[in-house]
């Protein structure tokens, strides 16, 4: 599995505008083959560090993210993001384990 997480930056992020940029990555749900998962987030603390959207991303492998990167979907929506984001940062991994409910556990005595 892979994890592609993505933070985006509005070079104008009123509340409409960080809205419809997750509208528009959430369509590419159900729409490409390899995509997981994909969840989408708006900052909530608005400190001077944060940014403004966030994708975490799941994939199978490699190959399918480097499928994703071309995919017209993909591409669709990053000609979006260049009207509306002023940077991006961006980080991939492997996950060193499988994702787990463990908040959800009882702690052991």
């Amino acid at each position: 599995m892979l994890v592609h997480v993505v933070l985006f930056k509005l070079r104008d992020p009123q509340p409409a505008i960080v809205s419809r940029t997750v509208e528009v990555l959430a369509g590419m749900r159900g729409k490409i083959q390899g995509l997981i998962s994909l969840e989408i987030g708006s900052d909530v603390v608005h400190s001077k560090r944060s940014y403004d959207v966030a994708t975490i991303s799941t994939f199978r492998s490699r190959e399918d993210l480097e499928a994703y990167f071309d995919h017209p979907v993909h591409l669709l929506v990053k000609e979006f993001i260049k009207t509306v984001g002023e940077t991006s940062v961006t980080v991939d991994y492997e996950p060193d384990r499988e994702p787990d409910r463990e908040a959800d556990r009882e702690p052991e005595s």
